[in-house]
């Protein structure tokens, strides 16, 4: 009787631990779940954080394989702003081509002259002297052509781009302006009468 008594105690208690085991490993498994699921979800907001900045990343290469300069011609547009930059604040005078003075398209073909490049004396012609380039692929060197006052929608105006900001759109153009040899951003009167630009030296 004593035996059977403990043989009983036994199998309750062995059906005990077993149903406790039972329950920590159906609330294991359901943690597990619950965690996968979490990780779904977190993966799913990574994966759209992760799709953006591939997406901003291949924008960048592509920027990059447009903008992709050999030494060589990115020395040579260095010296033809150096070149450029010489003749800051020297006087505007209609139908001059330089040294001591120059309007817009005589500034921009007398600077090219010094490099071997012959390109037209009329600011409406050299944009077609180069390939059209786009305002988001510009770079240094590259030329920009605006209307003018008295030019109406047509090119009036021609600089050389100094720097551009290709996320942006922004840039800077060297100029021989009504003031003289300047720097300008694109900006105001500049931004609204904006037409192109074009490359003349490609690679």
């Amino acid at each position: 009787m004593i035996l059977k008594t403990i043989l009983t105690s036994a199998l309750i208690a062995c059906f005990s631990i077993t149903a406790t085991a039972q329950t920590k490993v159906q609330n294991a498994h359901r943690q597990a779940h619950q965690t996968q699921l979490a990780n779904v979800r977190s993966n799913k907001m990574d994966k759209s954080v992760i799709d953006s900045i591939l997406k901003d990343d291949i924008s960048r290469r592509e920027s990059e394989v447009v903008n992709k300069v050999s030494d060589e011609n990115r020395k040579l547009i260095a010296d033809l702003l150096k070149e450029a930059n010489k003749h800051i604040g020297k006087p505007y005078r209609h139908g001059m081509k330089g040294p001591n003075a120059f309007d817009c398209s005589g500034f921009t073909s007398y600077v090219y002259k010094q490099f071997g490049y012959s390109i037209s004396p009329a600011s409406r012609i050299q944009i077609n002297d180069g390939e059209r380039v786009d305002r988001k692929e510009l770079r240094k060197g590259d030329l920009v052509f605006f209307t003018s006052r008295s030019s109406g929608k047509n090119v009036g105006h021609v600089g050389i781009v100094v720097d551009a900001d290709n996320e942006t759109g922004k840039f800077s153009f060297i100029h021989a302006s009504i003031k003289g040899v300047r720097i300008n951003e694109c900006e105001g009167y500049y931004e609204n009468r904006y037409v192109g630009a074009c490359r003349i030296i490609n690679d």
